[in-house]
């Protein structure tokens, strides 16, 4: 028995190849194609966490950058899509709004967690996560996002152009690197002339963190947390009139077009090495099999081309020190040309249900609380779940 219930851990972890911190899972189905994943840790605790949850109507994808530590991330993978389920279910179905207040749910129950284990860990207040889901439900495509990972749409051209697919940024980066996000902040704080400064070579708010929007950072939203005297056990004071930031999630709804080949979904560590140009010409010139895996391989050897080594050389880093050189990277590609077999396959499965739910926790073993645990639950009845 206990084998029989490993099998299905070892199909979702997949192969690891040479990188002991790089791990990937290929080609599973969902609603709408396939999907893979790949993941490269370089942080000391793999501060990124992802999930999939597909059913023979809907798909839900996220991706979680967290910062400060990998208790907001853990803690969005373990509650965000369970909210998006719940308002989904009350209001009849996807909406903006159904994710607006799925997002807020979680930030809210995140402030909670910090309020009640704040005395013995002040710290939690200083934890927080990018946090990106796309959302695939009747031929629409709902992508939200708070921070900086990103959404990228391969899209097929018209014939005799020069490239027969082109890249489509669906989301938006809430860093404020980008003017705009920038100026937006700035226009909130016209009394706060340093509400946003360049500091250790990039801009930051109040010198400290570059995306203005994300879930947890609760020290920057809620100044009482900051103004007390536990805080300033580990951290210095910042003074703050009113929150920082914000979790209002930047929401874009598409209907999905013939066109619409395949959707990347990943956190900053690759966009920070690969443009969305490349990572879309990657994706389009190479074989589904094993791709999320070629394209964080490419943004390895970008990271290792910008300091004069090989990504042999950077393989051999062990985690922590692997920062220097790169952040986490949590890539997913999902496949969209098999959406139009949707009908057929939804038939095929009748009242069947497949669902996948990876918690990467760390990639250096195959150990519980050292890589996780991957949950997968295959054709099980939607009355017995």
């Amino acid at each position: 028995m206990l084998r029989s219930c490993c099998r299905p851990l070892e199909r979702c972890f997949g192969r690891r190849g040479g990188d002991g911190l790089l791990w990937h899972m290929d080609l599973k189905p969902h609603a709408s194609g396939d999907f893979s994943i790949a993941v490269v840790q370089a942080n000391s605790h793999l501060e990124d966490q992802s999930q999939v949850f597909t059913s023979p109507s809907t798909t839900y994808v996220g991706v979680y950058d967290g910062h400060g530590g990998p208790e907001a991330s853990r803690f969005i993978n373990g509650h965000l899509f369970h909210h998006l389920h719940k308002f989904a279910t009350e209001q009849g179905g996807l909406s903006a709004d159904v994710i607006k207040k799925a997002f807020n749910a979680t930030e809210e129950e995140f402030l909670h967690l910090v309020k009640r284990t704040w005395p013995a860990q002040p710290q939690i207040a200083s934890v927080g996560s990018c946090c990106l889901v796309g959302a695939i439900s009747n031929d629409m495509l709902y992508v939200a996002n708070l921070g900086d990972s990103r959404a990228v749409l391969g899209r097929r051209v018209s014939e005799g152009r020069r490239n027969p697919v082109v890249a489509e940024r669906l989301s938006t980066d809430h860093n404020v690197a980008v003017e705009e996000v920038r100026k937006e902040v700035e226009a909130l704080h016209p009394d706060d002339s340093h509400i946003v400064v360049y500091t250790r070579g990039v801009w930051r708010i109040k010198g400290i963190i570059q995306v203005s929007r994300s879930i947890g950072d609760i020290f920057l939203k809620k100044p009482e947390f900051n103004r007390d005297p536990l805080f300033h056990q580990f951290g210095s004071p910042v003074p703050l009139k009113r929150p920082v930031m914000t979790a209002e999630p930047s929401i874009q709804i598409r209907k999905l077009k013939p066109q619409d080949l395949f959707l990347i979904f990943a956190s900053d560590g690759l966009w920070e090495q690969l443009s969305d140009e490349a990572a879309v010409e990657i994706v389009f010139k190479n074989p589904r099999v094993g791709i999320a895996k070629r394209l964080v391989r490419a943004a390895l050897r970008e990271a290792a081309r910008k300091r004069e080594m090989r990504y042999d050389d950077i393989k051999g880093i062990e985690k922590g020190m692997r920062r220097h050189f790169h952040d986490d990277i949590t890539r997913m590609n999902l496949n969209l040309e098999g959406r139009h077999d949707e009908s057929q396959n939804a038939d095929q499965q009748g009242a069947h249900h497949f669902a996948v739910y990876c918690h990467v926790y760390s990639s250096t073993s195959f150990v519980y609380g050292q890589l996780g645990i991957c949950f997968w639950l295959l054709q099980a009845r939607l009355s017995e779940l």
